[in-house]
């Protein structure tokens, strides 16, 4: 027997915030991958010196966020499919899902919010070190770095007077751009990109809670009807 009444409303608005899940899930690994591979982003990110590469720790967060958008999706899915066939065990592992990721989610976010600064603290110190060799380095070492300094001018835009000073080739500094600080560049490369990923969790935390509510409401009520 199906449900009825207001049992059956909750199944249908279920049914419609689990398609929007479905959909946020989608949002967020298409989020994640433009991440990846896009392309200011990436070409910092792919710059070594020597042995020495960028530090990967946004990388890292990326693969998770794509995990968790791939999960997400199944998620809604089996969400729906529960919904719509008003099966009681569907449901419960539904909700024991959300429960899951809604715990990674809450831990993920509070790793994010003590290492916020993390990523652009390493790219910058990447970023220092190369400027060092550059400057300093032996003729070996200044070779390896300038290509690695002249990346990060281009795709940030910047180059302070200190460095058109030390730097005699023009090259190193892209045209027309004069005392443009790195660091700050860099903070506002990585924390614009961070505060899109942390808006898009508060979002899908919110949809996560309403989700849990509803689907223990109707797995409750359907419990109930299966009983007359």
């Amino acid at each position: 027997m199906g449900v009825e009444g207001c049992t059956k409303c909750i199944k249908y608005i279920l049914f419609v915030f689990n398609f929007i899940f479905w959909l946020a899930g989608g949002v967020i690994l298409g989020v994640a991958l433009w991440l990846r591979h896009e392309p200011k982003t990436s070409n910092l990110l792919i710059q070594q010196i020597g042995d020495k590469q960028v530090p990967s720790t946004f990388y890292v967060s990326i693969y998770i966020i794509i995990a968790v958008g791939a999960v997400m999706m199944f998620v809604g899915f089996l969400g729906c499919y529960g919904a719509i066939q008003e099966s009681q065990c569907l449901l419960g592992t539904f909700f024991a899902c959300l429960v899951i990721l809604f715990a990674c989610e809450v831990a993920a976010g509070i790793w994010g919010f003590v290492n916020r600064d993390q990523v652009s603290k390493e790219i910058k110190q990447f970023y220092d070190e190369a400027y060092e060799q550059a400057k300093n380095g032996k003729k070996e070492e200044k070779e390896k770095a300038r290509p690695v300094v002249k990346v990060f001018h281009e795709t940030l835009q910047c180059c302070t007077e200190d460095q058109n000073l030390i730097f005699t080739a023009e090259s190193l500094c892209p045209e027309g751009i004069r005392n443009v600080n790195c660091h700050d560049k860099i903070d506002e490369l990585f924390k614009s990109k961070l505060h899109l990923v942390g808006i898009a969790a508060a979002v899908v935390a919110v949809i996560m809670i309403i989700e849990m509510i509803f689907s223990m409401v109707l797995c409750c009520g359907i419990r109930i009807y299966s009983v007359y």
